[in-house]
């Protein structure tokens, strides 16, 4: 072969700018088909992941078709394209094991999850009604869990959340994930959405694309209500809608029209309350998957 690469140079006068696929292209059928099985097959390298190993944060992560992906108690599987998905809850401690089992590689080490300081919000003024539900709404609340469990419960095998998160309204924030709210003196769960107040009727688009799992009108807690997966576990919850345009099993694209802002609900005002649940186990910060761009993978080292 050697030989042959060196008469292709006495040829042309020239080092051809391809060598081996001129000297292959040279060779006969057979030994073109021989040289190719020969050659040793290359293995994708590990990539890494995306996204700030945060309290509430999101990572999207590629080691290959296979591997499974761990960070403290939540394991991935990747997909048939070697994506894996996990999240970080609000409270998680300053140290989470990551690892990774892929084919040829194997990372096992301790992350340090940056800690964040979150906001606490008092509200005054509200409703008793709204802060301690009349116990005659029971079997409603408890029809309606079933139900968002139920949607929680089902998984898209799609992959929405590679194209990243666009911001699904506009409007003024007046709520941010973590924060605790102390409603009438009351501490209340944290808070585990993103809140933009503005107009009713403003319109509300899919931050990425999904499908529809949930699409209610009037729910007792949140109004309008709407859940969309964006594929391995990651769902968008849309609360206080004064309209919902879509259906359960709609397939929809970033930034297609979904709902309208609305005060349904246990709302105390027009706004837009987008929370992300993730595996059906616990919220991760929308603000973050705003920043999030999943084509910039990094190695974990």
């Amino acid at each position: 072969m050697i030989a042959l690469l060196a008469a292709l140079i006495l040829q042309s006068g020239t080092a051809p700018l391809d060598p081996i696929g001129e000297m292959i292209a040279s060779q006969s059928p057979d030994a073109r088909d021989a040289a190719v099985m020969a050659a040793p097959a290359l293995r994708e390298p590990v990539q890494g992941c995306a996204g700030d190993f945060a309290e509430g944060g999101l990572l999207i992560c590629n080691y290959g078709p296979g591997s499974q992906v761990s960070l403290g108690e939540v394991t991935a599987e990747a997909d048939g394209s070697g994506w894996t998905v996990l999240g970080i809850p609000r409270d998680a401690p300053d140290e989470l094991r990551f690892t990774v089992a892929a084919a040829g590689e194997r990372i096992d080490r301790m992350q340090t999850i940056t800690q964040r300081e979150f906001a606490i919000q008092r509200i005054e003024g509200v409703p008793q009604s709204t802060v301690t539900p009349d116990a005659s709404t029971l079997p409603r609340r408890q029809r309606e869990y079933a139900q968002k469990q139920a949607a929680f419960a089902t998984r898209w095998d799609g992959e929405g959340f590679l194209a990243g998160f666009i911001r699904p309204a506009e409007g003024i924030t007046t709520g941010v994930y973590g924060s605790q709210r102390i409603y009438n003196g009351t501490p209340g769960n944290p808070h585990w959405g993103l809140d933009w107040a503005n107009d009713p009727g403003t319109p509300i688009v899919a931050p990425a694309a999904g499908r529809v799992i949930l699409a209610e009108p009037d729910m007792y807690y949140e109004g309008g209500l709407i859940f969309l997966d964006h594929g391995q576990g990651v769902v968008s919850c849309f609360l206080h809608m004064s309209a919902v345009h879509v259906a359960v099993g709609d397939m929809v694209e970033q930034g297609q029209l979904i709902g309208e802002i609305g005060s349904g609900g246990r709302a105390t005002g027009p706004h837009l309350d987008w929370r992300v649940k993730f595996q059906n186990n616990f919220y991760v910060d929308p603000a973050l998957l705003l920043e999030l761009d999943p084509a910039e993978l990094h190695p974990v080292e």
